[in-house]
């Protein structure tokens, strides 16, 4: 038997309105009619309410007043007010007094009920209807032959997948998440095989889709040739799912088209974002700007510490004349704070690079941190805690500076995402082997083609091949790389964690967003 909901109604004509109170009690619920809103007060004090409906004028305590006060009394009972006035004023304070609904007088008793059942049971009905959706979405995918799916085909089941992800996000439903879960987990293993498949035809092909190397000659040029001024920001490690969990702060500045695109393999900094700024493959960058590969240094910051010339080189090539451009790479807040505070003397740069990498950052320290895997036990929490940051960042208030300015273009993308490691493969190689969690290089690699990417031949993948028998390893799905050496201690250690470098969807399609200010 369901559960009689209360509701109390003030209006003072409220015997003319017994029609209307009747109806809803034929609807299933209970109501208390008050004439005033000094009754109506004394009666939320002693009694729990479900809603209320409040007439706007009533004599004495009037209808905002009395609005005011039941506030007071339980902040997030929803209130209907109903009033003969349509005066913008009271409707803003109204709204700004936290009312839920607002009804023009003369109102009919379906116009009443309907309200009653928005508030009450609109979230009810909405999550059956969203499950029932999910349902047919569910067996629509699960009818999908991946090996029909091109290109353009992954990004557009990647995009159904994470957007759907994050609408269960809300409903929390756990037996539905875990379906989806599992469709995402299946998804992946057929991608691996997909790009395992494809990637090196890719390469070899006019044809490709877009991949790191196009981003600035896809989404950056096009507004440099045009007169504008172009901020191309990287913000490190930064999934789809975690985009869409900060777009929706940016829609008052912004008119924005979100793009995808492939990351390259090794889904890590050292390559994609390299690679970017580039304009090039990793091996290119070797053979024709040989100083700024940094491949085989030690400090992972080091490995990207040449992006500013790597940029200025691919402007040039890509035929702009010779012009200053700015690089700033933001990892601490006192960078931030630095950052903001110098962005006026941004005005006359043609084009600003900027690179973000709390992401990342938040992602490496979660491994470490037992009270960031608290704050951020999954990918839902970690989404959570990546849109808290962005909400008080120092890039939110610089794209708040963009929008501000006149014939400028931001564009966002990221070098890749991550995933959560969770099943252990078996490497084997020498102590010269890099040591990277989802790829490895090194000599004669030793390991389970069915959990990863053996590449044998870097070139075909455009990766350098500087010394003889060179290999790359790159995991696949949700798996991470362990030596044989003390391979339980370090299976415990890193199963859970975030890791990128490997093939998965969540790594590998990355967003590219442009934004174009609305003023």
């Amino acid at each position: 038997m369901p559960e009689t909901r209360h509701i109390l109604w003030a209006d003072d004509e409220i015997d003319l309105l017994r029609p209307h109170v009747l109806f809803l009690e034929g609807k299933g619920y209970k109501v208390e009619a008050v004439a005033n809103g000094e009754d109506a007060v004394s009666a939320f004090a002693r009694s729990r309410f479900d809603a209320v409906l409040l007439d706007e004028m009533m004599p004495g305590m009037g209808g905002l007043k009395t609005l005011a006060a039941i506030k007071e009394l339980d902040p997030t009972v929803p209130v209907v007010l109903i009033t003969k006035s349509e005066e913008e004023w009271l409707m803003d304070e109204a709204i700004g007094k936290r009312i839920s609904d607002y009804l023009i007088k003369p109102v009919n008793p379906s116009q009443i009920f309907l309200a009653i059942k928005r508030l009450l049971e609109g979230k009810k009905l909405q999550e059956g209807r969203l499950t029932r959706d999910f349902v047919e979405e569910f067996n629509r995918i699960r009818m999908i032959d991946p090996s029909n799916l091109d290109a353009d085909g992954w990004i557009d089941l990647h995009c159904q997948l994470t957007e759907w992800e994050l609408k269960l996000q809300e409903l929390r439903d756990g037996g539905l998440a875990q379906s989806h879960e599992d469709q995402k987990k299946q998804a992946n293993v057929e991608f691996g095989r997909f790009i395992e498949d494809h990637y090196a035809e890719w390469l070899a092909s006019p044809t490709r889709p877009a991949m790191s190397p196009d981003v600035v000659s896809r989404w950056v040029q096009p507004h440099l040739s045009a007169g504008r001024r172009v901020y191309l920001i990287v913000v490190d490690c930064m999934r789809s799912d975690q985009w869409l969990m900060v777009e929706p702060m940016l829609e008052p500045y912004f008119t924005m088209t979100r793009e995808h695109y492939f990351g390259i393999i090794p889904s890590a900094t050292p390559y994609a974002r390299n690679s970017i700024f580039a304009g090039l493959f990793p091996s290119e960058i070797h053979a024709e700007l040989p100083d700024f590969w940094q491949e085989r240094v030690p400090q992972e910051k080091s490995k990207n510490r040449y992006e500013k010339e790597l940029l200025e080189a691919q402007l040039k090539r890509l035929g702009n004349p010779t012009f200053p451009i700015k690089y700033v790479k933001v990892y601490t807040s006192e960078d931030g704070l630095a950052l903001v505070r110098q962005f006026s003397s941004f005005s006359s740069t043609k084009v600003v690079a900027l690179v973000f990498n709390f992401v990342d950052i938040l992602a490496h320290g979660r491994s470490e941190s037992d009270i960031l895997r608290e704050l951020a036990p999954d990918e839902a929490g970690f989404r959570s805690l990546m849109a808290s940051w962005f909400a008080h960042s120092a890039l939110l208030e610089v794209l708040k500076g963009i929008a501000g300015q006149k014939d400028s273009v931001a564009v966002i993308t990221t070098d890749h995402g991550s995933v959560i490691g969770r099943r252990a493969s078996l490497v084997y190689g020498d102590r010269t082997t890099s040591t990277n969690l989802r790829y490895k290089f090194g000599k004669n690699l030793g390991c389970d083609t069915k959990q990863v990417l053996h590449i044998k031949d870097p070139a075909a993948y455009k990766l350098p091949a500087d010394m003889l028998n060179k290999h790359y390893v790159i995991a696949k799905e949700d798996y991470y790389l362990v030596y044989p050496t003390n391979f339980h201690e370090y299976e415990r250690q890193f199963r859970g964690s975030f890791q990128h470098g490997g093939i998965s969807m969540e790594e590998m399609i990355v967003p590219a967003i442009t934004l174009v200010p609305r003023r």
